[in-house]
């Protein structure tokens, strides 16, 4: 990848448990209506960009946002941009999971069941490797945690990087080059 190249990251719009702050890793959640408004805020920016390559989720939510966005047509899936897996905390609120494990954090604690942060990195790490051999800027459809590992990884602070980076639903953020050094170029922009 060329220093002048990007990496737009695009998580999905909002769903019920995105809302309500419920793990969400494998569970096929829908977009809620205010989902798909944000992902068809997303179109208009992401109209005048040229893309090599386009990748999704393989879940629903990331699918959607990518269709209503307007990219589903060049869309590739990669099951590396899956969310992370939260195994047996799936579906429950970080607050339930403080009842039986205090300070709980996915980024310190990982998942039992799931994944960890290594694990998680090492699949980041797979995907940069990937995106480094494309000519041209990418766009990455996936969700919250993995995005934001995504980042920390691309700046060489592991998935736990990550932790540092805020990222709402509906949003992009790009990552890129400053000089040689990879960098933060736009981080958590809303269109809506």
């Amino acid at each position: 990848m060329a220093a002048s190249q990007s990496i737009w990251l695009l998580r999905h719009g909002a769903t019920e448990w995105s809302r309500n702050g419920r793990h969400t890793g494998s569970s096929d959640i829908p977009l809620l209506p205010e989902g798909e408004e944000e992902a068809k805020a997303l179109a208009p920016r992401l109209r005048g960009q040229a893309f090599a390559q386009v990748w999704v989720s393989p879940l629903q939510r990331a699918r959607r946002t990518c269709e209503l966005a307007g990219l589903s047509d060049r869309a590739e899936v990669h099951q590396d941009l899956r969310e992370w897996d939260y195994g047996d905390y799936e579906g429950i609120t970080t607050k339930e999971i403080r009842q039986t494990v205090p300070n709980w954090s996915v980024w310190s604690h990982g998942c039992p069941g799931g994944e960890d942060a290594t694990a998680v990195t090492a699949r980041c790490q797979r995907l940069i490797d990937q995106l480094l051999t494309i000519e041209g800027d990418v766009a990455l459809f996936a969700h919250g945690h993995i995005l934001r590992s995504l980042a920390g990884t691309w700046m060489e602070q592991g998935a736990c990087g990550g932790k540092h980076l805020i990222l709402g639903t509906g949003t992009y953020s790009v990552l890129g080059f400053e000089r040689e050094n990879r960098a933060l170029k736009h981080w958590n922009a809303p269109c809506h």
